[in-house]
């Protein structure tokens, strides 16, 4: 099978996967590979297939990090390797902008430079990448191995076209990358001063703002806290709404009016809307909060629980599994959404009932106490977060029309239906 070969690039050259560079499993030789022993004063970048998926273009962040006993079982790959995933999330590629590690479940691939370069095949992944997980879903674990990508068979155009279509395709992901980094300095700035303020305690009085405020012991939380400041049970200010379940059925095969929003498009900070079903009608009876709106805070119930983002845009319906924030003093609405994202994970893994994969019941995640600031901390804190917060919403949208350009070029350009 020739995966991009079409009427408008005939005259391109047949070309293998291993006639256009070098390819090997990454190296994860010890068990288990959770072993703390590989990790304790970490050093040397370890890159997951979940850094792979999360990534773009360029890897620029990753979690783990081998120390020297974890590189002696592993390898370092050089700067620009394109990572292929071969299990979990199978094809999914991106490139490393920095040394790194990473298991058996990633192949590295170093281009031939006089044949091809890992960007443009980076690009050729993107676009064969539906086809390849198709071909072979259904397994006990979806995976493909070095003989699967060896075989792979491509159309490849001259070295200068390739050169001309990745500076295309790479203007529209450096611009996605620059708004996903505005996004990230705005959550880290507005994360620190939650952080200084509401659990450090470190905000001050109005008229002396480099002071601590009074602190008085608090039975409940079990620790000294704002003299004027409440504990209640969060479920008193916030309620989590569970979303609709919507039938498969009702799905569109082609583009429907409705976006249906489930936990996969829940990313840390990020709601992705590009990969989703739709629908052209609504059911009958469906209850309002399921229609999503401009700003609305969500947060994943089930798998990788505590996942939280934002809506930014509209027509998007709320899918089973995903919840969405209620609270009626609106001057709560981006401190709960703070205090959501800095809730300790563990807490929410213990609280998650499910067998199969962890689910997160909404009346649980809100049978707690959790301490209420005064109203005039609450606004200074909000003249922060709204224009900020905003920018974040403009972005996303921004990002999901420059990927929409990008998906709409990417297989126009790959396939030589579009000359540059």
């Amino acid at each position: 099978m020739i995966f991009n070969e079409t009427k408008f690039n005939k005259n391109w050259r047949l070309k293998n996967l291993n006639n256009l560079g070098d390819f090997n499993r990454g190296k994860s030789k010890h068990r288990p590979r959770n072993d703390k022993k590989l990790f304790i004063d970490g050093k040397y970048p370890l890159i997951q297939t979940g850094d792979v998926t999360k990534a773009n273009l360029f890897i620029k962040k990753h979690i783990q990090n081998y120390n020297d006993f974890g590189l002696q079982q592993s390898k370092i790959w050089k700067k620009n390797t394109l990572c292929i995933t071969i299990a979990a999330n199978i094809a999914e590629t991106s490139i490393l902008s920095y040394p790194a590690c990473f298991p058996d479940s990633v192949v590295g691939f170093v281009a031939n430079k006089e044949e091809t370069s890992e960007l443009f095949m980076h690009y050729i992944f993107s676009f064969i990448r539906n086809s390849i997980q198709g071909s072979v879903k259904g397994s006990v674990q979806d995976n493909i191995n070095i003989e699967y990508l060896s075989e792979l068979k491509f159309r490849i155009p001259s070295k200068e076209d390739q050169i001309k279509i990745t500076n295309v395709l790479t203007q529209i992901d450096n611009l996605i990358d620059t708004k996903n980094e505005i996004t990230e300095k705005i959550f880290d700035f507005l994360g620190n001063i939650y952080d200084f303020w509401f659990i450090q305690f470190k905000e001050g009085l109005k008229k002396n703002n480099n002071l601590k405020r009074k602190l008085v012991w608090n039975k409940t939380l079990e620790k000294k806290i704002p003299e004027n400041w409440k504990v209640h049970k969060i479920n008193k200010f916030l309620k989590i709404l569970s979303g609709y379940s919507f039938k498969s059925k009702d799905y569109e095969k082609t583009n429907g009016k409705y976006k249906i929003i489930t936990i996969k498009n829940v990313q840390e900070n990020n709601l992705t809307t590009t990969d989703v079903d739709t629908i052209n009608s609504l059911p009958k009876k469906i209850k309002d909060h399921i229609k999503l709106k401009r700003g609305d805070i969500l947060i994943s119930l089930t798998g990788n629980v505590g996942r939280i983002a934002t809506v930014h845009s509209d027509n998007l319906l709320l899918n089973q599994r995903v919840g969405k924030f209620e609270t009626q003093k609106k001057l709560l609405y981006y401190f709960l959404f703070f205090f959501k994202r800095k809730e300790n994970k563990t807490r929410l893994i213990n609280i998650a009932n499910g067998s199969a994969q962890d689910n997160l019941s909404p009346i649980d995640m809100t049978d707690d106490y959790f301490l209420l600031p005064d109203d005039y901390i609450l606004e200074k804190f909000n003249k922060f977060c709204i224009p900020l917060m905003e920018t974040h919403i403009e972005n996303s949208n921004q990002i999901e029309e420059l990927t929409k350009l990008k998906n709409t070029l990417l297989p126009m350009l790959i396939t030589g239906q579009l000359k540059v």
